[in-house]
């Protein structure tokens, strides 16, 4: 039951159509970020995070915008060769934010007053 609760709630993540797309960096991995979306704002997204491992994530770079998600699929392709689990790949937070900024011109962003 548990799975198909999990399942359902990837399936609506995925379908947002306006949030966040964020790089993360960790106090344990200076080698690795993690790259991902979210309707939370990432700070709080990132004190989630941290409550629930050892160490603490922080925001390297975020971004909103619509379609969120879309962002996030084409830079899995750019970084698929470099990926280490989930979300998480082995490129500096930098060139992460940069390829984020490139994607995010081609998806409309939402400009906050």
């Amino acid at each position: 039951m548990k799975n198909k609760k999990k399942k359902a709630e990837t399936a609506i993540i995925k379908d947002i159509s306006l949030g966040y797309v964020y790089v993360m960096t960790h106090s344990f991995f200076s080698d690795v970020v993690k790259i991902g979306c979210t309707t939370e704002e990432p700070q709080e997204h990132a004190k989630s995070l941290s409550a629930k491992t050892i160490g603490e994530y922080h925001i390297a770079f975020s971004l909103r915008c619509s379609k969120p998600c879309k962002v996030i699929k084409q830079i899995k392709e750019y970084l698929h060769a470099q990926e280490y689990v989930n979300e998480f790949y082995q490129v500096s937070p930098e060139v992460a934010g940069k390829l984020l900024r490139r994607e995010t011109l081609k998806i409309p962003i939402v400009l906050t007053v």
